[in-house]
This record gives structure tokens, sequence and C-alpha cells, in this order.
């Protein structure tokens, strides 16, 4: 099977980030290519279409390719960010482990909190608006990493009906079983985002002095 990573448009793409960072340390470099090549993977897993590829397994989608790279950002976008880190015009700070887990904590309490009967809904709003006021005061992220988690903490609002309506057609209406599993399958997009949150404030706080 064909790697998301040998596609054409995705070579171009990490190619023209390397090219548009050459300024920068080339182990920082190296890492924010290690980040991107995770993104697009994960992003494209599992995201086929009966086409043969070339080796015989099946072939990535080029429209879905292309939304998949929009979606991470230009390398205009990308570079420019690395670059404004890396020369300290918007220098992202190491954060008290405390205050990140309780942005992390907020961004994937939403889906849980609207299994609360009655006031599930409300809480849930209420907590995704406090995780994306926390996310854009942070300091360890930068802008790219903003924007994206602010799409995973989002993404609930659309995988929710989009999953229970596909539920309910299969089974001829939505039971509370199902609904909870559609619950818990959109919680999937905000852990994923606060993951890799976590992981580059932590890695921010180990290259602090």
């Amino acid at each position: 099977m064909s790697s998301p990573l040998s596609h054409p448009l995705v070579r171009t793409f990490l190619a023209s980030v390397e090219r548009r960072t050459a300024a920068l340390p080339a182990a920082w470099r190296e890492e924010l290519l290690e980040d991107l090549r995770e993104e697009i993977a994960a992003a494209l897993a599992d995201d086929r279409t009966e086409n043969p590829a070339a080796d015989g397994g099946p072939a990535i989608s080029e429209e879905r390719v292309r939304r998949a790279l929009d979606w991470i950002g230009t390398p205009e976008e990308i570079a420019a960010d690395a670059l404004a880190e890396e020369s300290g015009s918007i220098p992202p700070e190491p954060e008290n482990p405390g205050g990140t887990w309780l942005t992390l904590g907020l961004a994937v309490l939403p889906v849980p909190l609207c299994l609360i009967p009655g006031v599930g809904i409300p809480l849930g709003l209420v907590a995704a608006f406090g995780a994306l006021v926390r996310l854009w005061r942070s300091a360890p992220w930068v802008r790219r990493e903003k924007r994206q988690a602010t799409l995973f903490v989002l993404s609930p609002l659309v995988t929710v009906p989009v999953l229970a309506a596909a539920l309910s057609l299969a089974f001829d209406g939505i039971s509370a079983p199902a609904f909870v599993a559609s619950l818990l399958i959109a919680l999937a997009l905000p852990v994923v985002g606060a993951i890799r949150l976590a992981r580059s404030a932590a890695r921010l706080r180990e290259q602090a002095p």
C-alpha cells in the first residue's frame, strides 16, 4: 500500500517547507518536518480511493491530499511561524504544567460533558469557549498549532451530528447507546489535538534553560 508521504503533492509540500526554512538550525528544521510528516500521515490515514496505485495498493485521492495540506497550512505560513519563533518575534515560552493541563483538560471536556442530562450541552459549550480563550492566550504554542487545535476543539460540532445521522440511518433511528457511541468517536480528534499540544509544551519546557 502506498504511503501518504510518497504522494507527489506531499513531497512538493515538504520540500517547499524545507526550502523556506533553510535559515533554521538543522535540528530545528528536521523536527518541524517530522512533525509535519506525522500530521500529514494522521490526516490521510486509511483514506484511500479505489484507484490502484503504482505499487498495486489503493491510491489516495488527490483532492483529499489537497484538503489535508490546506488544513495543515501553506508552506509560507508554516515557514513564517517557524522563522518568527526562531528569531524571537513571537517567542513561545514555557508554561507552568498546571496551566497547560488546565487548557488541555478544557479542550477535551466538552464531549464528555454533553453526556450530562439537561445541562450537558451548555456546559460543553462553556468548556470549549474556556479552552479556546486559554489556548490563544497561552505562550507555549505558535499560531499554526493554535489554529489547528481550535479545529480539533470545535470538530465535535460537525462530527457528532454526522455520526448520529449515520448511526440513525444504519439502525433505523438513533438510540441512546448509538448517541453515546457517536460522542465517544467524536472525542478522538480533541484528544489527538490535546496530545500534540502536550508534547509541544513539554518539549519547550525541556529546552528552557
